[in-house]
This record gives structure tokens, C-alpha cells and sequence, in this order.
């Protein structure tokens, strides 16, 4: 493929092995670092590719005067700032790197869990204000309970990978993969998740099925009280209902990477206007909350953009 004149449009700030790569390959390469929607349609056509992060939704508006675009490529794991369906229709192909961010989501999902159960944010403030609690920080061992995995893909599976070695009894329920059970996890049902976890661990994409799927009703067909982790998207979770069970004792405490109420971007919360619930979360000891940093590490910004290039490679066979 002649790829001499054809140009490719960064969206937003990655790593520059991409563009150094493609370079190589023989694209042209143009920034356009603005938020505004209105001008990317004016100057759509003229692209062959895409490379986005999250900071613009590339919807109808655009893919109709993208005319050239023959793919997007998703620096990251959600595709849910994409019309993913529209595009594929148009001819245009759609890449992401979900590979490139599971070893630090896997290994953030474990920190966090172990911060969780041993108390450690709480007591660490705690001994800097000179308190010395020591029975009140009892923690818990992750020995001998059953962590639940809500979706099984590249993030649940690199989780079940690095909580081997703790002795914990790991089972996932994926609704759309089977057969999958191996050393480190067993292939379960969702009613069976409900009825043995200790802990659970949500590891799914955002869609019409998983928008607040984690509501008062699911949270209640849990047979134990349990601790919840959430690094997948905000709003899997009604943060109202999960509030509400905190404060019944129903979840025991609560480590969340990301909030239903973060923007397109994930980082503009309306610190003006703060719900309820968020205020609650803010001030409990029984949450962890990190800024959408699960996948966020100086190794996955190198393996997301990585990722990336070689799968727009192989599919153009460049």
C-alpha cells in the first residue's frame, strides 16, 4: 500500500512511538490538540487515520465527513468514545490496546486491595497526625477468600494472574466467554459469584448492558457482605446505591479507580458541584478512590502505544 501521501491525525497526547513508527511506514503525520468538535468535522476528509485517546467523541457528526478514514485507533481499552458500529459499516477499522494497560490495572486492582483490607490509607494518616491505633487497624488476610471477577478479558485475567501465590480461591463470570478456566481461575456463573465472594472485582466494558450494573439490586444478591473494587468505568456503578450499602455495612469498604461522574475526558469532575454521594465517598474511611490511574504507568504508556501500532500494521500488512 502506497501510504506516501496519506495523513493520520493525533487527537490527543501519546507516546511518540507512534508517530515515530508511523513516520517509518510512510504517513504524514498532524496534531490536533483542541476540544473543539466543530473543527475536527471541517477537516476530517483530509485524514486516513485517527489516533484518539478519550478527549472527543467520534461520533456521526465526524465519521460522515471523514470520507478517506480507513481506521481509528484507541490508544487504551475503552471503545466507548466511538461509534464503533457506524464506523465499521463505513469500511473504517477500529484498534485498541487493552494488552498494553493489564499488568498495571492487575497490579493496581491488588494494591488496592491490600491497602483495603489492611487498613493502610487510614492508619497512615492516622501515625502522621501522631496516632498510634493498632487494634483498630486490624486488618484482613487474603488467604482463603473467594475474589470474584466480573468480566474476563484482557484486565480480569491479568488480575487472576497476579493474586497467585495469595491462596485465594479466584472465580470469574464473563457473559460472553467460556472455557477459559485454568490455574489461576475458575470459570463460574454469575449467581455463583454472587453466592461466594468475599471480594469483588468488576472488569467490564461500558455499554447499554453494563450502565449501572452494579445498582442496590446487584449489590444485595450478594450472600456475604463484601469488599468491592472498581477500576473498569465509572458508570458500571450507580455510586448512590453503592453509598447506600457502604452505609448499611452490606460493602465493607470500597476501593474505586473511577467515578460515574468523570467527564468525556475522565478528568473534569465540577469540583463546584459535588454530589452527594461522591461527598460521601470523599470523606469515608472505608473508600480508596484514584483518578482513573489503574492502566496508567510510565511501562503501559510505552505497551498501549506499542500495541497499537503493530496491530494497524498487521491489519494494512505495512
Amino acid at each position: 500500500m502506497n501510504l506516501k501521501n496519506k495523513k493520520i491525525l493525533f487527537i490527543d497526547t501519546v507516546h511518540p512511538l507512534i508517530e515515530k513508527e508511523f513516520l517509518e511506514m510512510g504517513f504524514q503525520c498532524n496534531h490536533f490538540l483542541e476540544d473543539a468538535k466543530e473543527k475536527l468535522c471541517l477537516i476530517a476528509h483530509e485524514y486516513f487515520g485517527f489516533i484518539i485517546r478519550s478527549k472527543i467523541k467520534i461520533d456521526k457528526d465526524i465519521l460522515e465527513k471523514a470520507k478517506e478514514l480507513k481506521f481509528i485507533g484507541r490508544v487504551g481499552a475503552g471503545m466507548e468514545n466511538i461509534d464503533v458500529d457506524l464506523a465499521e459499516e463505513m469500511g473504517v477499522k477500529c484498534f485498541n490496546s487493552p494488552e498494553g494497560s493489564s499488568d498495571a490495572v492487575g497490579e493496581q486492582t491488588v494494591g488496592m486491595l491490600l491497602s483495603m483490607l489492611n487498613n493502610l490509607n487510614v492508619a497512615d494518616k492516622q501515625v502522621r497526625q501522631g496516632k498510634w491505633i493498632r487494634e483498630g487497624n486490624r486488618g484482613t488476610e487474603i488467604k482463603g477468600k473467594t475474589f470474584g471477577i466480573i468480566g474476563y478479558g484482557n484486565m480480569g485475567s491479568a488480575v487472576a494472574q497476579k493474586l497467585n501465590g495469595f491462596g485465594i480461591n479466584a472465580i470469574a463470570y464473563d457473559k460472553y466467554k467460556f472455557n477459559y478456566s485454568n490455574e489461576f481461575i475458575k470459570e463460574s456463573t454469575l449467581d455463583e459469584v454472587f453466592e461466594k465472594s468475599d471480594i469483588v472485582s468488576m472488569h467490564v466494558p461500558l455499554s447499554s448492558e453494563t450502565h449501572y450494573m452494579v445498582d442496590n439490586i446487584f449489590l444485595n444478591n450478594f450472600k456475604k457482605n463484601i469488599f468491592f473494587i472498581n477500576t473498569s468505568r465509572g458508570k458500571v456503578v450507580k455510586t448512590d446505591d453503592l453509598v447506600k450499602n457502604i452505609q448499611s455495612g452490606k460493602v465493607l469498604g470500597a476501593a474505586l479507580d473511577v467515578l460515574e461522574y468523570e467527564g468525556v475526558s475522565f478528568e473534569n469532575l465540577d469540583n463546584e458541584n459535588l454530589p452527594e454521594a461522591f461527598r460521601f465517598l470523599i470523606n469515608s474511611d472505608k473508600v480508596i478512590l484514584s483518578p482513573h490511574i489503574a492502566g496508567w504507568t510510565v511501562e503501559s504508556k510505552y505497551k498501549l502505544a506499542k500495541v497499537l501500532v503493530d496491530k494497524i500494521r498487521g491489519a494494512f500488512e505495512i
